[in-house]
């Protein structure tokens, strides 16, 4: 089976999580942008990932252009976020927001932590994220909205690594959740 990773990411956490991924399943590594739908059809399968900016999917749009052929493969998606597995409603508004219903049936998908380095933010979006840190009424949250963070690790990827393995061998379709 041929498969291929796709990426949009913002500030570089999608970028890694995707390349860590391309090389320990032998995959290439290609960003949304300059994939061409012709190449996209070659492939059986596609691991998706995608970065949240102010709770949209930066690959939301992406999903939808290319709704046809998508719905003619197996595919998992990694969103990059800071929402936590802890927050299981607000991981649902996520996916509900930005991934299309005719594709959930055929998805894997994996919530990952990223990491915010404010000095590299651009003006706007540090700006965003000091309005919303001063809105938090909650002081664990603001004080995380106000720093540095780096949840970016190797060992995140264990679930996603092992869902694509069994579907590559052919085992069975299991679901992320499912015991290793």
């Amino acid at each position: 089976m041929k498969g291929i990773v796709v990426y949009k990411g913002k500030y570089g956490a999608t970028r890694q999580y995707a390349e860590w991924l391309g090389a320990e399943l032998a995959l290439p590594v290609q960003p949304a942008e300059t994939l061409t739908i012709g190449k996209l059809s070659l492939f059986d399968y596609i691991v998706i990932g995608s970065s949240v900016y102010v709770g949209k999917l930066l690959m939301g749009r992406w999903l939808r252009k290319n709704l046809r052929l998508l719905a003619e493969k197996k595919l998992f998606l990694f969103i990059v976020c800071a929402t936590p597995d802890s927050e299981p409603t607000k991981q649902a508004v996520i996916i509900s927001r930005n991934v299309p219903a005719s594709l959930l049936g055929q998805l894997n998908i994996f919530f990952l932590p990223g990491k915010l380095v404010r000095h590299k933010l651009s003006w706007k979006d540090a700006l965003l994220l000091r309005l919303g840190g001063w809105a938090e009424r909650d002081p664990v949250k603001k004080k995380a909205m106000l720093s540095d963070i780096d949840g970016v690790k190797m060992e995140n990827l264990s679930k996603t690594i092992a869902s694509v393995r069994r579907f590559t061998s052919g085992s069975s379709m299991l679901s992320p959740t499912a015991p290793l």
